[in-house]
């Protein structure tokens, strides 16, 4: 039914005063006290002089008065027997569902002087009125507080008239379907197909139901519930299926705003015109839904979890097995919870293992429960540390290991694992083992070592002496030498120069077999004056008293010096002599006369050991090493490459026999050798056996003083 349109006529009482007005009508379980709230609260709060509260009984619609103001108790037996008939003004309004103004003419209660009476049906809207108010106003227009009064006690009235008229035990079907589909604590709606209801109860009233006096938020809420769920309704009807439907309808809640869920059970009825209809019953699932949606979350975050933990305990497992050493993780009671690749080793079965293996393992396992229950015994110690020989189950051979057992604790301190770390000690073992052995033979290498040194430093110690002896005795042999040399020159320089007048006739001409002797007496004595002098250049060396006398010269002169000095010998020969000079010969500054005596000697040896060829002396400057370069080359009988460094030694000859084809002392080239090293060259030789020689003279352009 339609609500009363509220006419602001009047000051509306204080927001106070309605809500105690609306706590009040909550707390009513009775139609007569809800009535004598509101004609008690109409008549403090508005300008009527009478008041009156009527409803309706069945049968006969008749009117029962249950509370009044300014009404006396005759008129209020008129009231409710004037209220039989349907002509009746008051059936009329009830009919009508609208609100009606009676002017004092027509007044059924007394009125004030130009006003009349007004009367207001209450009830539900959409069902017919279950009673009405009647109020005495000054003028026809409806007071805004009856409005929103007769909108605040229509639905209590609706639901507890059936009490008041229940002085009967028979109730109308309507009402006893009103009844129950109130008591369903789901809203339950008898609808069109499009969703316009002809019937609702209380819930569903509260979710699709507003009153003009409601506010402007409730009815936007009420709207959009109202197409939601005709949306929903049509889309159900028009599925194609009979029978019922469901489906999730989210809508609003009117009073707190808050979003809904409702499962929509939808089944199509026939009215008994032969219309249809739809019978809906809305059942909220919001809680349902949302802890469908915990749950679904927390079973998402359980899956997460777990695939967290297993992806934890794959990353755990492989770096596990990536380390060398075995480890195990047993629970507090020593049962075995996992373990890596090396312990596996240790402590699994091997799957082609035979009794031995199996034996093994469970020799491996009894040692190591021992271990660990000196950590679960221990009391308060957290780490336990141990040394272990286990055996290896394929082999069985004995490894020495070190266990660390650690506990680990909870966060209440409760023993929740072991940890177990095992080294294979077999390498340290051997390690020190091996350094034993290393140390042992140190020590020992140490003591030969000292007994080799004292020996080496005694033969030093010999050998010096014998340095010492041999430089005394070298030294006296070198003054000896010089002494008898100088000694024997003197008198040989007499028998030379006594012979040399001899053979030049002062005492007399001689007779040619004189003279044959004289001259052999003078050349063995000129042969022997050689060998002394050669003795004495010997020793000068070796004593360290031929000094360097450096000079500017020219090489080309000295080399036409040395083969003048030598032409009687080159006379006598039948070989051809000859010089050759390089094309830049420079003047040299070094000693003329060493260099003019290695020469001589070299030249002299080659016209000896030369019978038939040539002889050629040559010389050249190397500007690279800026040293000069005199060779002597012939075509002489040539040197075993095995005597070629003998023949430098003093008194060293190729062939030593007494009776060589050669004469010669033998010190012509170690001399030259030791005055090649004063100038600060050497002496070099090319030579093959037939082949002839080739010695050659390097020295420096300018020599150095030692």
């Amino acid at each position: 039914m339609a609500s009363p349109v509220p006419l602001p006529t009047a000051p509306m009482p204080d927001a106070g005063a309605r809500l105690a007005l609306a706590e009040q009508l909550l707390a009513c379980d009775a139609a007569r006290p809800c009535a004598e709230a509101v004609v008690e609260w109409l008549a403090r709060h508005t300008r009527a002089s009478a008041v009156a509260c009527l409803v309706r009984e069945e049968p006969g619609d008749r009117l029962r008065c249950l509370s009044a103001r300014g009404v006396s108790d005759a008129q209020r037996a008129m009231l409710e027997a004037a209220s039989e008939g349907a002509t009746h003004p008051l059936a009329e309004v009830l009919s009508h569902a609208a609100p009606r103004f009676f002017p004092a003419s027509r007044a059924l209660l007394p009125a004030v002087a130009g006003g009349g009476d007004i009367a207001v049906p209450l009830g539900r809207p959409g069902v017919p009125a279950v009673g009405l108010l009647l109020l005495s106003v000054s003028e026809p227009a409806l007071p805004s507080e009856v409005a929103w009064v007769a909108a605040h006690v229509g639905s209590t009235l609706a639901r507890l008239v059936p009490a008041v008229s229940s002085g009967r035990r028979e109730v109308s079907g309507g009402a006893l379907l009103r009844r129950i589909i109130d008591a369903v604590a789901d809203p339950v709606l008898l609808t069109d197909l499009e969703g316009r209801p002809r019937i609702a109860n209380a819930r569903a009233e509260a979710l699709l139901v507003a009153g003009a006096e409601s506010s402007e938020g409730r009815r936007r809420a009420v709207e959009l519930n109202q197409r939601v769920f005709s949306t929903a309704l049509a889309s159900a009807s028009s599925g194609g299926a009979s029978g019922t439907r469901r489906r999730e309808v989210p809508l609003v809640d009117p009073a707190e705003g808050m979003d809904l869920l409702f499962e929509l059970i939808s089944t199509p009825v026939h009215e008994p015109d032969g219309h249809e209809a739809m019978v809906s019953v809305l059942r909220n699932v919001t809680d349902l839904g949302r802890a469908t949606q915990a749950l679904g979350e927390s079973y998402r975050r359980l899956r997460a979890t777990e695939r967290e933990a297993r992806s934890e305990r794959h990353r755990l497992d492989r770096v596990l097995d990536s380390v060398a050493d075995p480890i195990i993780l047993s629970d507090p009671s020593g049962g075995t919870v996992m373990m890596n690749d090396p312990a596996e080793k240790l402590f699994a079965i091997p799957l082609d293992g035979g009794k031995a293996a199996q034996r093994r393992v469970r020799s491996n396992d009894a040692t190591f429960s021992s271990f660990l229950v000196n950590l679960v015994d221990g009391g308060g110690s957290l780490r336990w540390r141990g040394q272990l020989s286990l055996a290896d189950p394929a082999t069985g051979a004995t490894i020495p290991v070190e266990a660390v057992a650690s506990k680990v604790l909870g966060d209440t301190g409760e023993l929740t694992g072991i940890v177990t770390l095992f080294h294979d000690r077999t390498e340290a073992l051997e390690k020190a083992r091996l350094l034993e052995r290393v140390k042992e033979v140190s020590t020992q290498l140490e003591a030969r070592v000292q007994i080799a040194t004292a020996e080496l430093a005694e033969q030093n110690e010999k050998l010096r002496r014998q340095a010492i002896q041999l430089e005394q005795a070298s030294a006296a042999k070198s003054q000896f030498l010089a002494n008898m040399s100088h000694e024997f020159r003197t008198p040989l320089n007499a028998i030379l120069g006594y012979t040399n007048m001899l053979l030049q006739g002062v005492s007399g001409e001689l007779s040619p077999a004189q003279k044959r002797n004289l001259t052999r007496i003078d050349s063995n004595g000129r042969h022997l004056l050689e060998v002394i002098n050669e003795i004495l250049d010997i020793t000068r060396i070796e004593a360290g008293r031929m000094p360097l006398h450096l000079s500017d010269f020219g090489i080309p002169e000295l080399l036409q010096e040395v083969v003048a000095e030598l032409d009687p010998i080159i006379a006598r020969s039948k070989l051809a002599v000859s010089t050759q000079l390089g094309a830049r010969v420079p003047a040299v500054h070094s000693d003329r006369q060493k260099v003019k005596q290695i020469v001589l000697n070299l030249l002299s040896n080659a016209l000896k050991f030369t019978h038939e060829g040539s002889v050629t002396v040559m010389a050249e400057y190397v500007a690279a090493t800026s040293t000069l370069a005199i060779s002597v080359q012939d075509t002489g009988i040539g040197i075993d490459p095995a005597y070629q460094e003998k023949i430098f030694e003093d008194f060293q000859q190729v062939d030593s026999s007494p009776t060589r084809a050669y004469g010669g002392t033998g010190l012509g080239l170690s001399i030259c050798r030791r005055l090649a090293t004063m100038l600060g060259g050497r002496v070099s030789l090319q030579s093959a056996p037939g082949q002839g020689s080739t010695f050659t003279l390097h020295f420096p352009r300018r020599a150095r003083r030692a």
